[in-house]
C-alpha cells in the first residue's frame, strides 16, 4: 500500500503505528530508534549531539527552525540525529547572528526531516509505549516494504555506537602551557565539555573509544575524563577495561553520561536500558551530599541499577533523578572517581550544574 500525495510523509513505528506529516523537502527514507526531546530552544545542540547518533528526534517544541542556525553553536562538526519530526517547521528565521536557515543546513547534510505531525498525539504515544524503532519516509515508498526493512533494524540494547562517532585518532584542545593536563577518552564527545575544560586551564588530549590504555598513561595527565556518547554502554568492553586500569592508576576521573555508565560496568554494577529516557533541558536533580536541587540537561537512554549501587561498599550515590529515583550522579569512597548521568557543559539557561567541572579542578589539585 502507498500512501497519498496529500500524505506526503510518514512516520513509521516498529509496532505499526504510522503518523503522518509532510516533507520539508528532502527525498529519503531513513531509520533509528523514536524519541522525544522537551527543550523549548537549542535544537541546533541536540542534532549535532553524538549521544543522539542513530535516534530520529521527535520535536515536542512546536517550532523548529525559526531561529535558523549558527555554525558556532555545534556539539559535533555534523549532524547526528537520523533524522526529525517536529510540528511546524520555519522555513524563514529571523536572528541576527544567524549563518543560514535550518532548511539550507539539513540539505547540505541530507539529513530528511518531516513536519505538520501530530506531535504532541506523539509524543504522548511514545511515553505511554516506550522507545522503539522506527522509519520516516518521504518518497512514496510502500508500508509493507518499510515494514520489512523496518523488522531488520537492530534494536538499542545491545548496539554499540561509539565507534560510529569517536574521533578516529587523537587530538589535543587548549593551549600546551595550561596548568593541567586531561587525558579524555571520546565515546561521543561534546565540543562544550572540552570548552568548559579548556576554560579551566586544561590543556586535553582526546583519545578514540578503543584507545591504548598505555597511550592514555603516557600523556602524563593530571585526571581522566570519560565522555557522554551514544548506544548501549554493556558492549564497550574496552572502555571498562581503561576504566578498570584508571581507577588502579588512582588519579582524579570524571564520567559525564555514556562514561558515568562505563565506569559503573567497570566495577561490576549493572545497567539497563530505560522505558523512555530522559531527554530535556529542565530535568530535576536532588544533591544528596548538599541537599540542593539542580535543573539538569539530560539524554540518555540507559542508566545504572540503583540497588546494585547502594549494595556496592565501594560507592555512594550523590545524585538522583526527582522525578523517578534513577541514579543521576555518583562517587567512589575510596578512588578519586565522581560521575553524572547528566550534562553540566549544556547550560540550558541555568548554570546549576557546571560546578562539576570545578569540583574535577579541585580533586585534581589535591592530588598533585
Amino acid at each position: 500500500m502507498k500512501y497519498s500525495n496529500r500524505d506526503q510523509a510518514i512516520l513509521l513505528l516498529a509496532d505499526g503505528t504510522i503518523f503522518y506529516g509532510k516533507s520539508i523537502g528532502i527525498e529519503g527514507t531513513v531509520f533509528g530508534e523514536v524519541c522525544f526531546n522537551t527543550g523549548m530552544t537549542g535544537y541546533q545542540e541536540i542534532f549535532t549531539d553524538p549521544s543522539y547518533f542513530g535516534q530520529i528526534m521527535v520535536a515536542s517544541n512546536p517550532h523548529i527552525g525559526n531561529y535558523g542556525v549558527n555554525e558556532e553553536e555545534v556539539e559535533a562538526d555534523s549532524i547526528m540525529i537520523s533524522g526529525l519530526v517536529c510540528k511546524n517547521f520555519s522555513f524563514n528565521h529571523s536572528r541576527a547572528n544567524s549563518s543560514g536557515s535550518l532548511k539550507e543546513y539539513f540539505e547540505a547534510q541530507n539529513l530528511v526531516a518531516i513536519s505538520d505531525v501530530d506531535t504532541r498525539a506523539l509524543v504522548s504515544y511514545i511515553r505511554d509505549n516506550g522507545a522503539m524503532n522506527s522509519v520516516i519516509c518521504t518518497d512514496g515508498t510502500a508500508i509493507e516494504e518499510l515494514k520489512e526493512k523496518l523488522s531488520q533494524v537492530p534494536d538499542m540494547k545491545g548496539l554499540e555506537l561509539a565507534s560510529k562517532v569517536s574521533t578516529k585518532e587523537p587530538y589535543f584542545v587548549g593551549n600546551p602551557d595550561a596548568k593541567y593536563k586531561v587525558a579524555a577518552l571520546d565515546l561521543g564527545i561534546k565540543k562544550n565539555i572540552l570548552r568548559n575544560l579548556v576554560a579551566r586551564d586544561c590543556y586535553v588530549k582526546v583519545f578514540p573509544y578503543n584507545a591504548n590504555y598505555t597511550d592514555m598513561k603516557d600523556f602524563n595527565s593530571d585526571g581522566y575524563f570519560l565522555s557522554n556518547g551514544p548506544g548501549d554502554p554493556s558492549p564497550l568492553v574496552g572502555a571498562q577495561e581503561i576504566a578498570k586500569k584508571i581507577l588502579e592508576e588512582d588519579k582524579p576521573v570524571f564520567g559525564i553520561c555514556l562514561g558515568h555508565q562505563v565506569l559503573a560496568l567497570a566495577n561490576g554494577i549493572s545497567t539497563y536500558k530505560m522505558f523512555n529516557g530522559h531527554r530535556g533541558i529542565n530535568h530535576p536533580v536532588k544533591n544528596l551530599l548538599t541537599g540542593e536541587g539542580e535543573i539538569t540537561s539530560q539524554n540518555h537512554g540507559f542508566a545504572v541499577v540503583r540497588e546494585e549501587l547502594e549494595n556496592h561498599t565501594d560507592f555512594e550515590i550523590t545524585h538522583e533523578h526527582v522525578n523517578d529515583g534513577t541514579v543521576a550522579g555518583m562517587r567512589m569512597k575510596n578512588k578519586n572517581c565522581f560521575s553524572v548521568q547528566y550534562h553540566p557543559e549544556a547550560n540550558p539557561g541555568p548554570h546549576d550544574a557546571t560546578y562539576l567541572f570545578d569540583m574535577f579542578i579541585a580533586n585534581i589539585e589535591k592530588s598533585k
